[in-house]
């Protein structure tokens, strides 16, 4: 009577959308990645700089850590603004853009020469206040031109992604599956009927609803409740299922769908084939200032017919695109075990 699940099916049809990055993308600082990439750019390009001027090791090394101890403050006070101006600068028209980053460079560049001044060493001369600003404004004209082609780099990767989740189609077995299970409850079990069809239409609903925006974990194990809750009635006392939750984890923010994915690989491969059954395991907590996520899945002994991987790397993708390197994903099979751990920023 029932058939196989798959309610993540990421088959897309046509070619995908190109365009110019959105106005959000542009001042999209607030990563670990991108401010430790803008400092390693900036450090090389000081270092690389302060070798015209040197005549030797010593006086290159002296150069760099003068240049360093005013560019670096700059950079990172450019980029502190930048995160903390975020919303009203992604506002902004495009030529508003341009004209807030250079300006925001050239207050950036006198900050760090300011600093300099306040060492009382002789390199540092107020009259030279102005050339700073002028290179914080070429600084800055590279980093925003970069965060430009950055956000273009990855719009296709971005769209794709979006695609793939926000056209994610329930599989006719699982809808046809369902409905008979509601159908054979109505008389005997109404009120029970009532909520199978109340999970699956919630299931639609987020599916198939055409947002980007980011969700929270607790809304995500919602879901995958929901989900599950359906397939319980399906396999009976074949299915179990552990919760774990910390309530504090439940504000992380995360991609919409990416639970669901997780919870139904492991019932397709952990328990489906297993005449036994078997038993998934989600767990939430709050470490060291993050939230970690584990789902955790029996392995049956004769193993279930390899997948494509498809909604692992999905997952992985758009937490990247999302938290960059604040973000990891890893998926392995410990044993008789297979677990999914990933951890997001709160």
């Amino acid at each position: 009577m029932f058939g196989s699940t798959a309610f993540g099916s990421t088959i897309l049809d046509g070619s995908l959308p190109h365009g110019a990055a959105g106005p959000s993308l542009l001042f999209d600082v607030c990563h670990v990645g991108v401010v430790l990439r803008a400092v390693l750019c900036v450090t090389l390009a000081v270092s690389a700089g302060c070798l015209f001027a040197a005549g030797g090791f010593a006086s290159w090394l002296a150069l760099a850590a003068i240049g360093m101890a005013v560019s670096l403050p700059a950079v990172v006070f450019w980029l502190v603004s930048a995160c903390a101006l975020k919303s009203q600068l992604q506002q902004l028209p495009l030529s508003g853009q341009w004209l807030a980053a250079l300006a925001l460079g050239a207050l950036s560049g006198a900050f760090g020469w300011s600093l300099g001044l306040l060492t009382g060493l002789e390199f540092f001369d107020s009259r030279h206040t102005l050339a700073a600003s002028v290179c914080g404004v070429l600084g800055s004209a590279t980093i925003f031109q970069w965060l430009r082609l950055r956000a273009q780099a990855r719009l296709p990767a971005d769209t794709t992604a979006k695609l793939a989740e926000l056209q994610s189609r329930i599989r006719p077995h699982f809808l046809f599956n369902t409905l008979n299970t509601a159908l054979s409850l109505v008389r005997l079990d109404p009120a029970r009927a009532e909520g199978v069809l109340e999970d699956l239409a919630e299931l639609f609903r987020v599916a198939l609803t055409n947002t980007g925006e980011a969700t929270t974990l607790a809304d995500e194990v919602e879901l995958a409740q929901r989900y599950l809750a359906i397939e319980q009635i399906r396999f009976g006392s074949r299915l179990q299922v552990s919760w774990e939750l910390d309530a504090d984890a439940g504000a992380a923010k995360v991609p919409p769908l990416l639970l669901q994915p997780l919870v139904e690989n492991a019932v397709r491969h952990g328990v489906e084939p297993a005449p036994d059954g078997g038993m998934i395991r989600v767990r939430t907590r709050v470490k060291l200032g993050r939230a970690e996520l584990s789902i955790a899945n029996t392995v049956p002994r004769e193993p279930s017919r390899p997948g494509n991987g498809i909604a692992l790397r999905n997952v992985r993708e758009r937490l990247r695109l999302m938290h960059d390197v604040a973000s990891q994903f890893d998926a392995h099979q410990d044993g008789k075990v297979f677990r999914v751990q990933i951890v997001v920023p709160l």
